[in-house]
């Protein structure tokens, strides 16, 4: 982490879990457990149906709500999204674009995420965009040249005035939801990587600025070793932001003066 130059966040990632009286258990437990976070924002990506309730539970405990995708479009026939616009008024602050499960499971293209930052940046929300390789394609070595392209790609158009607003997370495929982590060497290089990439496309000052998130099974045992590593800003935490003791612990990793 680099608080000088920017912000470090931690962001969970709900996925389809929690029912509205769960999520209501969980911010009780979070209450008493969180304290008031000093050196790192804390997001809490939730279920669409969840968000409303979200926003009023998690305003005591200083947690920012995100939502896990948006569309693109800002309306129309499109029967089960939502836009990004409906987002923000019901007070979402983030928004997770990219992820891999939405690449994999439903169709999302590098198109796509690109359609849908602009559509968040619009709206006025901050875009967390998720790039990260397969196991198969790390072991030929193309880990960076796949993950340069997708970040050139999520990036086409949006000028560096918005760049502030832009959050990147580091997902390797093969370490979400798998129990496997990336080293904290891996997860640095990468994530160096990222940044020389916005340095090359915006200049230094703004690659500075910009927020770097790792999201692969990081848990309490491995966050502050994760963290740690310069380029590392934070983490898209998963399974761990289930159990409220376990994602309070990684808070507390990133908190540190």
């Amino acid at each position: 982490m680099n608080r000088r130059y920017r912000k470090t966040i931690i962001a969970g990632n709900w996925k389809m879990n929690k029912t509205l009286s769960e999520t209501k258990a969980f911010a009780e437990e979070l209450k008493n457990l969180l304290g008031k976070p000093k050196w790192c924002e804390v997001v809490l990506c939730v279920p669409y149906v969840n968000i409303p309730s979200a926003v009023r539970l998690f305003k005591d405990c200083r947690v920012s709500v995100g939502a896990e995708n948006c569309h693109y479009e800002s309306h129309g026939a499109y029967t089960g999204e939502v836009s990004a616009e409906m987002l923000k008024e019901v007070g979402v602050k983030y928004v997770i674009i990219g992820h891999s499960e939405r690449r994999q499971y439903y169709n999302e293209t590098d198109f796509t995420v690109n359609k849908k930052v602009h559509a968040a940046l619009e709206a006025g929300l901050y875009p967390i965009v998720c790039v990260g390789e397969s196991l198969e394609q790390r072991e030929l070595g193309v880990t960076m040249d796949l993950i340069a392209y997708q970040v050139k790609a999520a990036l086409a158009g949006v000028p560096a005035d918005k760049m502030r607003h832009v959050v990147i997370a580091y997902e390797p495929l093969w370490a979400i939801g798998t129990g496997r982590t990336a080293t904290a060497e891996q997860a640095g290089e990468v994530c160096e990587g990222i940044r020389t990439i916005v340095r090359k496309l915006y200049g230094a000052r703004v690659a500075r600025s910009v927020t770097i998130q790792y999201g692969g099974s990081m848990n309490p045992k491995n966050a502050a070793e994760l963290l740690a590593q310069p380029d590392v800003d934070g983490g898209l935490i998963g399974g761990a932001a289930l159990k409220t003791p376990d994602f309070v612990e990684i808070v507390n990793a990133a908190n540190q003066e």
